[in-house]
């Protein structure tokens, strides 16, 4: 139990310092904001956007709606896939058996498994992004949803001045 909560204090922690460290980065740069990752050029862009503002703990925190449920997300630019709690996932009718549990995931704490799966769709604001790639994580080895770069590669998004804004 107590390696599960160091875990997940380190998955927090290394959050945080990702998002210090993209602040630092765009105080000293030019004050135009920054494009992190793109939509491909080929996509017309539509003025679907929406902008996130820091909460109190340093965090991008975002509540999106996937599958047609809403659930509260961390955004971490770190994370390979969306990762689910199992609670969270049973709120969306995923109910990974433990044998589902197959992937491994590199934490700086170690290994731990992970159940793929696959959400119809993940909505933020006006922004919809389909058949997007997650995994589900037991609820003791992840204290939040994390939004990551299964659903962030798809988005063009600028982070500038504490603020992130996510655009398709």
């Amino acid at each position: 139990m107590v390696r599960i909560l160091i875990v997940a204090m380190v998955l927090l922690v290394g959050g945080v310092m990702a998002v210090r460290h993209l602040e630092d980065t765009t105080r000293n740069a030019a004050p135009k904001p920054v494009a992190m990752a793109a939509v491909p050029s080929a996509s017309p862009p539509s003025g679907r956007s929406i902008t996130l503002t820091k909460s109190r703990n340093g965090h991008f925190q975002v509540d999106a709606r996937v599958d047609g449920r809403l659930l509260e997300f961390l955004v971490d630019t770190g994370a390979s896939h969306i990762a689910l709690r199992q609670s969270a996932a049973a709120r969306l009718g995923i109910y990974p058996r433990d044998s589902d549990f197959t992937v491994r995931v590199s934490t700086a704490n170690g290994e731990t498994r992970a159940a793929l799966v696959q959400l119809r769709t993940v909505e933020i604001g006006d922004i919809l992004v389909r058949d997007v790639p997650a995994i589900v994580h037991s609820d003791a080895s992840l204290g939040v949803n994390l939004l990551g770069m299964s659903f962030l590669s798809r988005v063009r998004w600028t982070h500038d001045r504490g603020q992130l804004v996510l655009e398709q």
